[in-house]
C-alpha cells in the first residue's frame, strides 16, 4: 500500500510539472501558425466566438495570482487573456514579454463587478476601482495553453 501511494505520488507530482514547465503553461502548444494580436479583430469579423492561436505583448498580469494577462492589441488597446478553468497561471513578472496562447477568442459585455476585480487584481486604488460603473465591450480570450518567450 505504501508502495502505492508512492508511485501515485510520482505520477502525481510529473503531472503537475508537465502542465507547468519553464516556459509552456497549461495545454503544450507551439509557435506554428500564430496570428499577431493585433490582426486577430479582423479576422474576427462579425463572429462572437473564434478559436485561434496568438502572438502578443504582454502589457500587464494580475498581480494577485497570475490569473489573467492583458494583452497589446493596436490604437492602445488590449486583450484580456484568461485561463481555461483557472487550471493554471503564468508568472507574475512577464510585462513587456512575447507570449503565443492558443485558445477561443470571445467578443463580450464585461459586468462592472468584474471590471472592478481585474482593476483590484491589478492594484488600483480604491478610488480608481469606484470609477468603474458601466459594463465595457471587450475581446476576451480563454487560453488553453501559453508559452512565454
Amino acid at each position: 500500500m505504501k508502495n502505492v501511494m508512492m508511485l501515485m505520488m510520482l505520477v502525481m507530482g510529473t503531472l503537475a510539472a508537465q502542465a507547468q514547465t519553464n516556459n509552456h503553461f497549461g495545454k503544450e502548444i507551439t509557435e506554428l501558425e500564430a496570428i499577431k494580436a493585433s490582426a486577430l479583430p479582423e479576422r474576427m469579423g462579425d463572429k462572437t466566438e473564434m478559436a485561434a492561436k496568438v502572438s502578443g505583448e504582454v502589457e500587464s498580469v494580475c498581480q494577485v495570482k497570475g490569473c489573467w494577462m492583458l494583452v497589446k492589441l493596436d490604437n492602445g488597446e488590449t486583450m484580456r487573456v484568461l485561463f481555461k478553468d483557472y487550471g493554471f497561471f503564468v508568472p507574475k513578472d512577464i510585462t513587456g514579454k512575447t507570449v503565443v496562447f492558443e485558445g477561443q477568442a470571445q467578443k463580450k459585455t464585461i459586468p462592472v463587478e468584474h471590471l472592478q476585480h481585474y482593476a483590484k487584481d491589478a492594484g488600483q486604488s480604491k478610488e480608481e476601482i469606484a470609477k468603474i460603473t458601466e459594463p465595457k465591450d471587450e475581446l476576451t480570450f480563454i487560453a488553453d495553453g501559453v508559452i512565454v518567450k
